[in-house]
């Protein structure tokens, strides 16, 4: 029987799994691997404290994570993938509220920042967060 989502140790769990999956998807890979380059360790740290935040609410994550995607090429069919790995990491690390409350999260920030993506590309306007 699988754990759910209790403290930092498995959001790193969570997290390192993740991205260790993105980096060896083919659709993915590219586009991290492009953005990030050599500072992976820095961007997951930053992972780290952006879902200790959202889902054990102990907040040491403070920014706005929309703005570094704002320009990425990425399209619908990109956070669809996105979500199938995330979802795929918590089904095999977890079970249980926390885990169903992160794939829950993860699939309304996929929609937001496509929507928000998508709108940005539509318009002029520099996006506000």
């Amino acid at each position: 029987m699988l754990k759910d989502i209790s403290g930092i140790e498995d959001i790193k769990l969570l997290v390192n799994s993740f991205y260790e999956n993105v980096r060896k998807n083919e659709l993915l890979s590219p586009i991290f691997n492009n953005i990030i380059k050599d500072a992976w360790d820095t961007h997951l740290e930053k992972m780290y404290s952006f879902w200790q935040t959202v889902l054990l609410d102990e907040h040491t994550y403070y920014g706005s994570p929309f703005m570094p995607h704002a320009e990425l090429p990425v399209d619908k069919h990109h956070f669809d993938t996105w979500l199938e790995l995330f979802r795929k990491t918590i089904d095999t690390h977890f079970q249980g509220e926390k885990a169903e409350e992160a794939k829950w999260r993860a699939e309304k920030m996929a929609q937001m920042f496509y929507f928000k993506i998508d709108h940005h590309r539509k318009n002029t306007s520099k996006p506000l967060f």
